[in-house]
């Protein structure tokens, strides 16, 4: 049951596929084959129909309920792909169109003001049911929220195509410099603004690119009607940094994960009145 509640929160098809994993087992002839053999041909069964269902059968079927997958392959004409292929292989890169089409036109502003750059996505939304939760997520449950990777360079200023500081993207933090406004002093218990410090010193050596960071940010804001676009947080010390400001701007509170690891966008519900 815990194998079952773990692969369906993560993926919302995993679950079904062990079912279907153990149910297969049962046969008689796959019943009387060795322990060792029953852990191979269980293994081989639950990849390759979970494989099977999430390259032919999702898609088409998350398509009906109005989302699409974010291709996690690069392309020669595509500016932007997956920051790992993680992502798509727990069918976590699901959005309404409207973000995917926001998501092209914003890596090909990027890279048309800075030839060669990747823009890079993180968690996005599961393929099915508005109101499945991603974990660890709060929000992306309705298909209309993503997460982008900072650009990053190396310590001698050059731009790193495809880099993260850690290997999700996520927990890689870019600290306040001094005088930055700090939103919140120190973590708190019951919450999900973990700092892992532990885990810093492990992170290679990248540095944030300020300049395609903010001209991202920047392209957002005055881009924000034409696609929707509700919301973007991202932690205040970073866009005084950056030195950027929008309406549209947004903290997401001392209780949830921080946001200088990475920037979070929304779009509004197209059937709900703008609360703009």
């Amino acid at each position: 049951m815990f194998a079952f509640l773990v692969l369906t929160a993560l993926t919302q098809i995993g679950g079904l596929v062990l079912v279907v994993t153990l149910l297969a087992m049962r046969l008689p002839r796959l019943r009387r084959a060795s322990t060792v053999w029953r852990a191979m041909i269980a293994s081989t069964v639950f990849i390759a129909l979970y494989g099977a269902l999430t390259a032919f059968v999702v898609p088409p079927l998350a398509a009906r309920g109005g989302r699409v997958a974010l291709p996690c392959l690069a392309k020669g004409d595509r500016d932007y792909t997956a920051a790992t292929p993680l992502f798509c292989l727990l069918n976590r890169n699901y959005v309404v169109p409207r973000m995917a089409d926001l998501l092209d036109a914003l890596s090909r502003d990027v890279a048309t003001a800075y030839p060669g750059t990747t823009t890079l996505f993180l968690d996005a939304n599961l393929p099915f049911w508005d109101g499945f939760p991603l974990l660890p997520h709060l929000s992306h449950k309705d298909g209309r929220k993503l997460d982008l990777a900072f650009y990053y360079r190396s310590p001698d200023g050059d731009y790193l195509p495809g880099a993260t500081k850690s290997p999700l993207g996520y927990w890689g933090f870019e600290h306040p410099t001094p005088g930055a406004p700090i939103s919140c002093p120190e973590s708190r218990l019951l919450s999900l603004r973990w700092d892992m410090d532990w885990l810093q010193p492990l992170w290679p050596d990248l540095r944030l690119d300020e300049a395609r960071t903010r001209h991202a940010l920047v392209w957002l804001f005055d881009n924000a009607d034409d696609y929707g676009l509700q919301r973007v947080f991202v932690e205040p010390h970073l866009a005084h940094r950056l030195n950027v400001q929008s309406p549209d701007l947004g903290f997401q509170g001392c209780r949830a994960a921080r946001h200088d690891d990475h920037i979070h966008i929304q779009i509004a519900d197209p059937a709900l009145p703008s609360p703009r």
